[in-house]
């Protein structure tokens, strides 16, 4: 990943990033009317998966609506898969993988795509690591050769590890020690988690990138970089025959490797509160609630998938349109106790998710004032529940959420990674719009009831020490699930 002129982008799950952006925009009878139409079913195609004998998984979804394609790469190894003392190793090989190959120069890869009139980036997670290009159809078997190339293929000299060992001190620096949401959300999960690799940060630790060679890199890659551990996703306006074709012709000939064995590091129980204050150079407070909250694992009876669904609802009943309870009551007024707040639920992943409230204290309001009145909102709802319309109002407008997301191949083709990532089925997208609009008044009242008390609990607050530098910009509240990308 390089870093001049990307920002930090954060995790594009579909039943996520609803409940902070699109859908805040989306008007009830918009979405309403969707929920009935035509275009809730249309571009249904139906995914092809193949493994081929190396290993590798191949998922393929034709979309004829512009003569375009997606290609996606996707390792299953993100900054979860690293150890103690070699943080950051996934973050600066998925920069390395643009140095080189033995007949692609250092640089030369990005130059390429953008003759052929594409676009490409990448991103690291805790993960995953993802490479994509977009491109014109015919020019898909040009960026499969490139991509399947640097998969099999990546070497550089040391010179070129150090110098882009570098950009990505900086990039640490620019993104998040002078970022004091995100400085909070790093310390923060480094209390949340004692067990979990989720505790450390996707970037690294700035000692670990100072002790950081380039043979740990090269080891890492060999390592986690064979096909068994890879899936390559194709969508758009594509011959799915053809497309297998390209692939066993530039994948295929990848020799075969053996996936490591993961360990299980199981976070242990929470047995009270945790605390934490961040100083950082800021203007105003800012509070931070995460809670541990079960994860969905897919769609058997398990009561915890059920449980993160029931979270999810929670979620945008508190904060998933504009007027949502959270905006209603504590941002609006004359007694407004914030200048903003808002709840997120992470749902899946492969490490432990949480539920967090978040908000920034209005002008002569302490972070404990704001603190108290962000769980007074999950009290009552524990205490008297929800109302019809506005569970109505939330599944309405994961229907208008989905018919959006079509729109774009790009999401069309992460959402499929992301699925293969989690080990979900491929159709998970489709299930969690039905089973969402199952889930009742008692199951959010119930889960409000269960999972908000203080044993799950870690609680961070900004103190500001004057002027930020950066420009104070509200983060996504789960910010631990950030992603950087090129």
């Amino acid at each position: 990943m390089r870093f001049a002129g990307f920002k930090q982008s954060y995790s594009m799950k579909p039943y996520f990033l609803l409940i902070r952006s699109i859908l805040r925009n989306i008007s009830v009878l918009l979405c309403v009317v969707s929920m009935g139409s035509p275009a809730y079913s249309q571009n249904q195609t139906s995914v092809e998966s193949h493994t081929l004998p190396n290993g590798l998984t191949l998922l393929i979804k034709p979309d004829r609506r512009a003569p375009t394609a997606v290609h996606m790469l996707w390792v299953r190894v993100g900054s979860m898969d690293e150890v103690d003392g070699s943080s950051g190793l996934a973050h600066m090989l998925e920069h390395m993988l643009f140095k080189g190959t033995p007949t692609v120069k250092a640089g030369e890869f990005s130059r390429r795509v953008a003759a052929l009139g594409g676009r490409e980036n990448a991103f690291t997670s805790k993960d995953y690591t993802g490479y994509f290009q977009q491109i014109p159809t015919k020019k898909l078997p040009d960026v499969m050769r490139l991509e399947s190339d640097r998969f099999t293929n990546n070497q550089w000299p040391d010179e070129e590890f150090v110098k882009e060992l570098e950009v990505v001190k900086e990039e640490r620096r620019m993104r998040t020690e002078d970022q004091p949401h995100s400085m909070l959300y790093e310390q923060l999960s480094a209390v949340q988690y004692a067990a979990s690799p989720y505790r450390r940060p996707i970037v690294g630790w700035m000692s670990d990138l100072d002790s950081m060679k380039p043979q740990d890199a090269r080891d890492f890659y060999k390592r986690w970089y064979v096909p068994s551990n890879a899936v390559v996703v194709v969508v758009g306006d594509v011959d799915p025959v053809q497309v297998k074709q390209w692939t066993n012709q530039f994948y295929g000939v990848i020799p075969s490797g053996v996936v490591p064995d993961r360990k299980p590091r199981i976070e242990p129980e929470q047995k009270g509160l945790r605390r934490l204050w961040v100083k950082a150079a800021a203007d105003q407070s800012y509070v931070s609630l995460s809670f541990k909250t079960p994860a969905f694992t897919g769609f058997n009876v398990s009561p915890n998938n059920q449980d993160a669904l029931a979270l999810t609802v929670l979620a945008a009943v508190l904060d998933g349109y504009s007027g949502a309870r959270l905006d209603r009551t504590l941002t609006q007024g004359e007694q407004r106790l914030a200048d903003s707040a808002g709840a997120s639920f992470g749902f899946s992943g492969r490490g432990p998710q949480t539920f967090t409230l978040d908000g920034v204290p209005a002008a002569g309001k302490t972070p404990e004032q704001l603190e108290a009145a962000l769980r007074q909102q999950i009290t009552r709802i524990a205490k008297e529940g929800v109302t019809v319309s506005e569970l109505n109002r939330v599944k309405a407008q994961w229907v208008a959420s989905s018919v959006y997301k079509r729109d774009s191949l790009f999401n069309q083709a992460r959402e499929l990674g992301t699925y293969w990532i989690e080990g979900l089925p491929l159709d998970t997208g489709e299930k969690i719009i039905e089973s969402l609009r199952a889930v009742t008044p008692e199951q959010v009242k119930q889960v409000a009831q269960t999972y908000f008390g203080d044993d799950a609990l870690t609680i961070a607050h900004l103190i500001p020490t004057g002027k930020s530098q950066a420009d104070p910009k509200k983060p996504t509240s789960n910010a631990r699930q950030a992603e950087s990308t090129r």
